[in-house]
């Protein structure tokens, strides 16, 4: 699977390249939306929920927008790769090229947004006066352990939809959800205790909280986060892995 993905490697630039610019055809600011959007959703949430929660979280816009960046992470990228394999029906049909590469393409492509929507990141924390501290040498690992993450759960998205296209549909609800299930615009602290039991086995949770720490309070991850974050990378990978290479070579009858 290495050896194809080295392989196949210039594809993969290809195709990223090529979302790219189909996504920011004819925009007048360009990839310039990466940040201007994620920064547009901050103020509009921030000015509703800034109230509700001003004493319990400092520097909200900053809190709030740190969740934003993980959770629209994995929401773009496993809905995007859901899909991958689908749309690339007339290119699997022509050609050999293995099928994994086309949900990796869509998780490596939302990264490439996140990484734009960090920058708006940091002006924010600029703006509010939020220290950069040496813990931010750790976010890249974080980034990468979410990858990961994303890329099992896209693997099997994508698996699954070419036969059951309903998940499709679905998904869009389930993420809904998922967003009220993970502390992305309220704190864990004002919880009733059974929800926050409930809320700390979602696999986001951990990225949220782990970012917020390095990113806003300048503190490094605890072992249990690290155990946490890799825990969960390694566990959808594998099961990523596993049930699309065992339904890869049905695809051609269904796409």
């Amino acid at each position: 699977m290495w050896q194809a993905f080295l392989k196949y490697r210039h594809l993969l630039k290809n195709l990223i390249r090529r979302d790219l610019k189909v996504k920011y055809r004819r925009s007048a600011l360009g990839i310039l939306w990466s940040m201007l959007n994620p920064l547009l959703m901050m103020m509009i949430l921030s000015a509703v929920f800034s109230y509700m929660f001003k004493s319990a979280i400092e520097n909200y816009p900053v809190y709030l927008m740190t969740g934003q960046l993980v959770f629209s992470f994995f929401n773009e990228s496993t809905t995007t790769a859901m899909t991958s394999v689908l749309s690339a029906a007339p290119l699997i049909k022509k050609v050999y090229i293995p099928k994994y590469i086309f949900p990796m393409e869509k998780v490596l492509f939302s990264l490439v947004n996140t990484i734009f929507t960090g920058m708006a990141l940091l002006v924010v924390m600029l703006y509010y006066n939020v220290s950069f501290s040496i813990t931010l040498i750790c976010v890249p690992a974080i980034m990468l352990t979410l990858t990961v993450f994303n890329l099992g759960v896209g693997l099997f998205l994508s698996a699954f939809a070419v036969f059951f296209r309903d998940i499709i549909h679905l998904y869009g609800v389930l993420t809904m959800a998922l967003m009220y299930f993970t502390p992305i615009i309220y704190p864990v602290s004002e919880l009733p205790q059974f929800m926050r039991s409930m809320v700390i086995i979602n696999p986001l949770y951990w990225y949220v909280e782990t970012m917020r720490d390095v990113m806003i309070s300048g503190m490094l991850p605890t072992l249990n986060q690290w155990i946490a974050c890799f825990s969960c990378a390694i566990i959808s990978i594998i099961i990523g892995v596993v049930a699309f290479k065992k339904q890869q070579d049905k695809f051609i009858l269904y796409v």
